[in-house]
């Protein structure tokens, strides 16, 4: 089905938030640091990836656009970039996949606030009038994880205008927006969200606590040098309930949908304990009635083995239990 004719068939589509995370359920982040948005022909990603998602059971991805470094100095995406873009979307809604965009220049941003702003803006002045007319399968997510520079202040400044650009060709596109902080729970009650744009699903990310999910992680200074650290007692999933309740009532006083956006344990933990952790993130999740986002497809993290061209079995089967996949 070719992406023109999709398009045309989303003409008006509007859906309700809390909807839309229905639709989205279980999810995974892909081609972040993925070598396609450099050169289409060195992709680790292909498009029979797409089916093999949806087949697994996902019925989402998010799409981690690192898009400032294929901006040029005045701020115009590359075409080449775009024309991966447009690849990227067509082939996710070809597989019944809702595809969150999602521009995820987080680092750069948190070093340079000022010019962050100019670049996002520009983004979404760039990307939004190209899915004005996509159905609703397309939502868009303004910034991922919002901190250093960024602060709670900066940031409900920046999603305001942000947003606008977006509402100017896509009034009722449901739109992801999250707290400053990495997208933290303790910065919910920081965030100031427009209460007339009921258009907005809000996301968090979890990787609590940091000790056990990012032990050896050599990007993170004050874990890389743990192991061995372990997860799954009772006091361990009660910590999470407790804080995910947190969220959940913050939710329900502020009538918003939550997508869990990431969450995941890094390699270098004990296998049995990220199996543990990640299903009980999942389910919880579940429970609750939100959407979650599994980070990430392959990388690091991974669900995706692409050296086997197979899914990570344990991995995957603690998103999606056999009996949830097997009643699809």
């Amino acid at each position: 089905m070719a992406l023109a004719v999709v398009f045309a068939c989303g003409l008006g589509a509007e859906t309700d938030p809390f909807a839309q995370v229905k639709q989205m359920q279980r999810g995974v982040n892909i081609v972040g640091y993925d070598p396609i948005w450099e050169n289409f022909a060195k992709a680790r990603f292909q498009a029979k990836h797409f089916k093999a998602i949806h087949d697994a059971g996902l019925q989402t991805v998010r799409v981690n656009l690192q898009a400032f470094a294929h901006m040029d100095a005045a701020n115009k995406l590359d075409p080449a970039w775009l024309k991966t873009l447009d690849w990227v979307v067509k082939n996710a809604l070809a597989n019944d996949l809702t595809v969150i965009l999602d521009e995820h220049d987080f680092t750069w941003c948190a070093n340079h606030g000022d010019a962050c702003r100019t670049k996002m803006l520009a983004f979404w002045e760039q990307v939004a009038p190209i899915y004005k007319d996509a159905p609703d399968g397309v939502v868009f997510e303004l910034l991922n994880e919002p901190n250093g520079q960024l602060t709670d202040a900066k940031w409900n400044a920046l999603l305001k205008e942000a947003l606008a650009v977006v509402r100017k060709t896509n009034p009722t596109r449901n739109v992801v927006i999250g707290p400053a902080f990495w997208n933290g729970i303790g910065h919910l009650a920081q965030m100031e969200l427009p209460e007339d744009d009921r258009h907005i699903i809000v996301t968090v990310h979890y990787y609590l606590p940091m000790e056990f999910t990012h032990q050896g992680a050599p990007w993170s200074k004050d874990t890389v040098h743990l192991s061995g650290v372990t997860w799954g007692t009772e006091a361990d999933k009660q910590r999470m309930v407790d804080d995910f309740a947190g969220v959940q009532a913050w939710a329900k006083a502020h009538n918003r949908p939550i997508l869990l956006g990431e969450f995941g344990a890094y390699e270098k933990a004990p296998l049995d304990g990220r199996v543990a952790y990640t299903a009980w993130a999942a389910r919880t999740a579940e429970s609750l009635g939100w959407a979650w986002s599994y980070w990430q497809f392959d990388s690091d993290f991974i669900l995706w083995d692409m050296q086997k061209d197979a899914w990570v079995e344990p991995i995957l089967k603690a998103l999606i239990p056999p009996a949830a996949s097997a009643s699809r």
